[in-house]
């Protein structure tokens, strides 16, 4: 299907790297470059030597905040590069899809139903899983408009994960509230959780941390059963707007209580912000998609 096995991306996607060691010797059979080659190849600067526990409370207590990292052969001005980070353009103000979303659509597969995935950064993982339960896919660009995507004669629609604030992207929204008013069986996943949120009325915040992880219990209210996730996410839906919402709460974070999953309250639209497709992490929740298979085997579009 032209689908990566080991990677879930097609090239880095972070802008810097810190690390407490570095080896520059590896070994493994399916060995194709150390990471520090990787990294020097696709020029994503990284450093070493950091105490990243010291570090990592120093996230802990301020929250995430902005930084810079630099790599040069003379001597740094440290007054410089602050001078640097305080006009560079802040990361709640930053439009990452341009850099995340493909610019094209792409096909995997052949069958004759497919599933359109939109692409607010998608991960190879959430392709494979709409892939297992026996439907094409369509990676479509994320502004990509409600009259596009049926123009593919989608059984269902996945509103994938991806980095940002959610409000960012406003495209995404107008699609989704059509698809909602049409009631074409949808899913939302982390980024695309809260497009749908905002979509059916819900609000929006940025968490102080942020949840990352692999190891994060939640609780799904159907039935008061806790499931391991993975996640990866920096906003939430603000539990409180949800009483004035088009949905209902459906998942709960066990640790600190806020928002995980919703289901709409008449049609057929759901979403979680954890990661049912995993890679990596637990694969608790990979039923997430045989529900959004029921869900289209039902469902005739209007």
């Amino acid at each position: 299907d032209g689908i990566s096995k080991f990677f879930e991306s097609s090239k880095i996607q972070v802008r810097g790297l810190v690390v407490h060691e570095l080896s520059l010797t590896a070994s493994h059979w399916n060995l194709s470059m150390t990471l520090d080659e990787w990294m020097y190849n696709e020029k994503i600067p990284g450093i070493s030597g950091i105490d990243t526990r010291a570090l990592t409370m120093k996230l802990r207590n301020s929250g995430v905040m902005m930084a810079a990292l630099v790599v040069s052969d003379s001597e740094i001005n440290v007054e410089d590069v602050k001078k640097q980070l305080a006009s560079a353009t802040h990361y709640d103000s930053e439009q990452f899809m341009d850099a995340v979303s493909t610019e094209h659509e792409k096909i995997y597969g052949d069958q004759e139903q497919c599933v359109v995935v939109v692409d607010t950064g998608a991960k190879n993982a959430i392709i494979r899983n709409v892939r297992e339960i026996g439907y094409r896919v369509i990676l479509v660009p994320w502004n990509t408009s409600y009259e596009k995507i049926m123009s593919y004669n989608p059984k269902g629609v996945v509103l994938s994960s991806g980095p940002g604030d959610p409000q960012k992207c406003p495209d995404t929204i107008t699609a989704v509230k059509k698809l909602i008013e049409n009631n074409v069986p949808t899913l939302g996943i982390c980024l695309g959780a809260q497009i749908i949120g905002i979509a059916g009325n819900t609000e929006t915040y940025k968490l102080k941390y942020g949840h990352r992880g692999q190891n994060k219990p939640c609780v799904n209210l159907e039935n008061n059963q806790v499931y391991v996730t993975s996640q990866n996410h920096g906003y939430g839906i603000t539990p409180e707007s949800l009483e004035k919402s088009d949905f209902n709460l459906w998942f709960t974070n066990a640790d600190d209580h806020t928002v995980e999953g919703i289901k709409h309250k008449n049609q057929n639209c759901f979403a979680v912000q954890f990661h049912p497709e995993a890679a990596p992490g637990p694969n608790d929740c990979k039923f997430i998609f045989e529900e959004l298979k029921k869900l289209m085997e039902l469902k005739k579009i209007a």
